[in-house]
């Protein structure tokens, strides 16, 4: 019994570990000006990269996610909180990291 319980706690630290690699990811992306926010609350491709669009895809997967629940939630259209979220990620943008205006890539 003991050593079935083995691979399941190995695969669990997998997915804890990738998962936070993720996060790292998408700091450096920001830090490295691959990624930025875009107008719509969703995070779009400064640099157009398999590796990048794969972490955007991610990232907008779970925040249409997140906005559907909260739409929900809140009675709100997704559209309603898709406006409410790019105007948070926009104001929290750090210095020197990518957000999209007019239609261009312009570093904050």
């Amino acid at each position: 019994m003991k050593t079935s319980l083995i691979p399941t706690f190995f695969a669990a630290t997998s997915l804890l570990f990738a998962s936070m690699s993720f996060a790292i990811d998408l700091d450096s992306a920001k830090d490295k000006g691959l990624v930025g926010e875009q107008t719509d609350g969703y995070l779009g491709a400064v640099v157009n990269q398999p590796d990048v669009l794969a972490l955007i895809n991610e990232v907008n997967v779970k925040r249409k996610n997140k906005y559907n629940q909260l739409a929900a939630k809140n009675n709100l259209t997704l559209e309603q909180v898709e406006k409410l979220a790019a105007k948070k990620a926009y104001e929290k943008t750090a210095s020197g990291h990518y957000v999209l205006v007019n239609g261009s890539w312009v570093k904050k």
